[in-house]
């Protein structure tokens, strides 16, 4: 299946802010996935495009897009409350041009954890459920559970699409996490990939073997929750 290329969007998120983002939306499309960047790459990071460009192929629509500091070309993340603003207008936005379609929401790293947060404190309009491209539990190095809190107030099912080598989600503190969660959770875990889903050239597998992994499960959880 072809998609056609990356249609470019302005997302107003308040009277003085608005941000870039980018809708691809295959033909026979049967989901959305809204979803945002990482701390350190916007959405036009080839990862980014490359994971569009896959979901795409397997028929999920969706909408990529900037938080406001990485905008304005800064290197420090906007504060929670700014984010989270842009993740519930970036919904509205997805809502708007693809509201015919099951919506998902999420993101890679920070952009899934703004994504969590901004549904624990209000459910997002219309949002079934939500996918993590390597959810960042902890900085790397310091482990520690704080940051799962808020997924206890997360009542629509998650998917957490994990590398067993990820620095900022060590599984010893992960597992629990998401057994925690119940039948709400899934945990799929992908065996020597790290927090970008790199693997080691002695895994025998190249990254984007891997990356096609990826795509599958979250295609296969989307449908079945659609």
């Amino acid at each position: 299946m072809n998609a056609p290329g990356a249609q470019p969007l302005t997302i107003t998120v308040s009277d003085d802010s608005a941000v870039s983002a980018l809708l691809l939306r295959p033909e026979k499309a049967r989901a959305a996935y809204v979803f945002a960047h990482g701390a350190g790459a916007g959405m036009a990071h080839p990862s980014m495009a490359v994971i569009s460009e896959g979901l795409a192929a397997r028929g999920i629509a969706t909408l990529r897009y900037q938080f406001p500091y990485m905008e304005k070309g800064s290197k420090r993340p906007d504060p929670p409350a700014v984010a989270q603003a842009t993740v519930r207008a970036a919904v509205r936005e997805a809502a708007r041009r693809c509201g015919e379609l099951p919506l998902f929401a999420g993101g890679k790293s920070f952009g899934g954890r703004m994504t969590s947060q901004a549904q624990a404190k209000a459910p997002l309009e219309g949002v079934r459920g939500l996918v993590f491209l390597g959810f960042p539990l902890h900085p790397a190095g310091k482990p520690s559970r704080e940051r799962a809190k808020h997924l206890a107030e997360v009542k629509v099912p998650m998917l957490f699409l994990q590398g067993t080598r990820d620095a900022l989600a060590e599984l010893d503190l992960l597992e629990p996490v998401v057994k925690e969660l119940g039948s709400r959770a899934t945990l799929h875990l992908v065996q020597e990939a790290d927090h970008s889903f790199h693997v080691l050239k002695r895994s025998g597998r190249d990254d984007r073997e891997v990356m096609a992994e990826v795509l599958d499960s979250f295609a296969a959880w989307v449908v079945k929750h659609s």
